[in-house]
């Protein structure tokens, strides 16, 4: 496993971070990628921590609190050679939000208490809108207080789309962001977000490296999803654009021989050198295994990037309303 800098935060995170949406399953019914087993998401987080992976990716939100509890359990006695990065904002299966100072406060208190420690690396606001941050600047400024308090090392918000991104850092420093990047999403890269970052110092989680599990190559049809499955909201007509994204990208693909296709949608993702970690979810330690060793097989070649931004700008991979 290769290792990066959090932007100007201090902090060091393997390059390949685990994403933990999934492991809060349909508790408390919420929506993430179905039912899941305690046993097996422990056995994902153990054989990511022998892999060298130390960056994990939560929210209250997963799960109502499940997922930030299975990472409590299993790190308890390892605490120190993790970096868990929280988030905080959205209340109920509505997707209600609150980032009120009060708020923020008492969901850090859960959160710490969740996962067995006191303090939280990576503290996020979970998509806020632009138009909140200006109403409420006391969001940010509480984040600002906490690290000040010593309760989080570092504050940054996970966005709501990489245009907000741009917006977000002309308003206010930040230790890091969270934004989509894939294969099938360049937005950030195309619009001067990781080129602002890069410039500010400023630490970038990408989520959703393989679209939600479509750069796999898999999930072509969402009914065959589970009922508690969030992909089924997606229309079966943007299932298709995603799902077809590595057949448009095959040309390259299959300059590495050996790869799979998740693999080498990380590759993707870890050729940028603004990029901090990227955050797969996962599920089984076979999908640990897979994805980890995308560390090892090295970045892309400048001219597959120039020929993977060329197939990207020729393509339309979201449905337009």
């Amino acid at each position: 496993m290769n290792y990066r800098q959090l932007g100007k935060s201090g902090l060091k995170v393997s390059e390949i971070g685990f994403g933990t949406w999934g492991l809060g399953g349909d508790k408390g019914g919420s929506k993430a990628y179905g039912p899941t087993d305690d046993r097996q998401s422990e056995a994902a987080l153990n054989r990511a921590f022998e892999l060298g992976i130390t960056f994990y990716d939560t929210a209250d939100f997963y799960g109502f609190g499940h997922s930030e509890s299975l990472l409590g359990r299993t790190f308890k006695e390892k605490r120190s050679q993790v970096i868990i990065a929280g988030k905080v904002g959205f209340v109920d299966v509505k997707a209600s939000q609150d980032f009120s100072p009060d708020y923020i406060r008492r969901t850090l208190l859960g959160s710490l208490q969740r996962l067995g420690t006191d303090y939280i690396d990576v503290y996020q606001l979970h998509s806020p809108s632009i138009e909140l941050l200006e109403r409420m600047p006391e969001a940010l400024e509480t984040m600002k207080h906490l690290k000040q308090e010593g309760l989080v090392k570092c504050y940054g918000v996970s966005l709501r789309s990489p245009d907000e991104g741009v917006e977000l850092l002309r308003l206010c420093p930040l230790d890091c962001i969270q934004v989509n990047f894939n294969l099938a999403d360049q937005r950030a890269l195309q619009n001067g977000l990781f080129e602002m970052c890069s410039a500010m110092g400023v630490g970038v989680i990408a989520r959703t490296p393989l679209c939600f599990g479509f750069l796999t190559g898999q999930y072509a049809d969402k009914n065959k999803l589970a009922e508690t499955d969030h992909r089924r909201q997606w229309s079966q007509e943007q299932i298709k654009l995603w799902h077809k994204a590595p057949r448009l990208f095959e040309s390259v693909i299959k300059k590495k021989p050996g790869q799979t296709s998740a693999q080498f949608a990380l590759r993707f993702c870890l050729s940028y050198q603004v990029l901090s970690t990227a955050i797969p979810g996962m599920l089984t330690g076979a999908q640990v295994e897979e994805n980890a060793r995308a560390s090892r097989m090295g970045k892309i070649t400048p001219a597959d990037l120039a020929e993977i931004e060329k197939i990207y700008s020729a393509q339309d991979f979201f449905v337009r309303r």
